[in-house]
């Protein structure tokens, strides 16, 4: 070989040699990238899966994916918020319905954070609701962040108008958890009603509550046809759900027809009646004969049939219990908050009876809260 040949030879080598370190070195730095990254995927699914009041304050996101049977929280004993969500909680509950006049936000706030079910965030489902009282634009993101601070969240997945009815304002003090009283629920007979605000300003509020990640969905409650078609033509966020009071005594089927043209969606309250609540000379859904009589036939309780009925309905269903066998009874109706084929179905016979004892009849009248100043909502 001569001296040339051996010369170039050597400078392949080297340079076949500096290659491989090249290589070599992108390897290693590739490698040492995905240990980190690993490392930090790791983390974050191990922050994920910490117990529900660690993880709380988490980003909101923008699907809306509201599971089908929630808790109703309406005369939750504050004494007992903390043993009821846990027990929901493990049962399979993920959808809790709050609101500020139900005067418990801090306790149930107080049980999410302490709950030791090891359910995320993201798994439940939280709504609450704006009093009548914070109806005025300025007010709207105050009162939704004293919601926040008391039920100990970073936000809600839905925040609703709780009626379509404004009241004077009730000063508040932002920094304290809890309420010193009742004030906000006061309407005095309806004279504190304040007929000078706006729902469209209202509504343009809830929107922005939605623009700054405060929330992730926005809608209302008790809202007739008419005042949900007049707020399409003006909202820049249509409202996701309408929450109103439904059973097989009050069935509202042309406000669920409305409702579904337009993907809104239906939530019932007071599905079996509100039997806690009722004056002692109203009726009794769950003593009907003909729901009893068609319960017995399929083997379930009346509460199992009437949520099964709202359900088939295209309804998503608010029931309210601190018992824990009726909470799991509740539950099997919808097993693992999914719509189940092989579950107990109402032929279209049986939801033809049901639909026979429609009376129009409202648990929930508000005309009679307000007899100095009556609005009668659903008139």
């Amino acid at each position: 070989m001569t001296s040339g040949g051996r010369q170039q030879t050597i400078i392949n080598s080297l340079c076949n040699i500096k290659l491989r370190h090249i290589i070599l070195s992108v390897l290693g730095s590739f490698i040492l990238y995905s240990s980190r990254v690993a490392q930090h995927t790791n983390k974050i699914n191990k922050n994920n899966m910490m117990k529900m009041g660690s993880s709380f304050t988490s980003v909101a996101s923008t699907a809306f994916n509201m599971p089908k049977i929630g808790l109703g929280t309406l005369g939750l004993d504050p004494t007992e918020a903390k043993t009821t969500i846990n027990e929901a909680l493990s049962l399979g509950y993920r959808l809790f319905d709050c609101a500020p006049v139900y005067f418990n936000e801090m306790n149930i706030g107080d049980a999410f954070h302490e709950a030791t079910t090891g359910v995320p965030r993201g798994d439940v489902f939280i709504t609450s609701k704006l009093a009548g009282t914070f109806h005025r634009a300025e007010h709207v993101e105050p009162a939704l962040r004293k919601t926040l601070n008391d039920l100990r969240l970073g936000y809600l997945d839905l925040f609703l108008v709780h009626w379509p009815v404004a009241f004077k304002y009730v000063d508040f003090d932002p920094s304290i958890r809890g309420w010193d009283n009742e004030d906000i629920d006061d309407s005095e007979g309806g004279k504190n009603i304040d007929p000078t605000v706006s729902l469209r300003d209202t509504w343009h509020a809830m929107e922005s509550l939605v623009d700054k990640g405060l929330v992730k969905h926005i809608g209302v409650a008790n809202f007739p046809v008419m005042l949900l078609h007049d707020m399409l033509s003006y909202s820049r966020i249509p409202p996701a759900v309408n929450q109103v009071e439904i059973h097989p005594y009050n069935q509202q089927p042309k406000l669920l027809e409305y409702c579904k043209s337009r993907n809104i969606t239906v939530q019932a309250y007071s599905p079996l009646g509100t039997p806690g609540f009722k004056e002692s000379d109203e009726p009794r859904i769950l003593s009907d004969p003909v729901l009893n009589e068609m319960a017995r036939s399929k083997g379930i309780t009346v509460a199992q049939l009437c949520l099964q009925w709202s359900l088939q309905r295209g309804c998503s269903v608010i029931a309210k219990s601190s018992n824990i066998q009726h909470l799991e009874e509740n539950l099997l109706v919808n097993h693992k908050n999914e719509f189940v084929s092989g579950a107990v179905q109402l032929s279209s016979d049986e939801m033809d009876k049901i639909a026979a004892l429609d009376r129009g009849y409202r648990f929930f009248r508000p005309e009679e809260w307000w007899p100095e100043n009556p609005v009668p909502v659903f008139h």
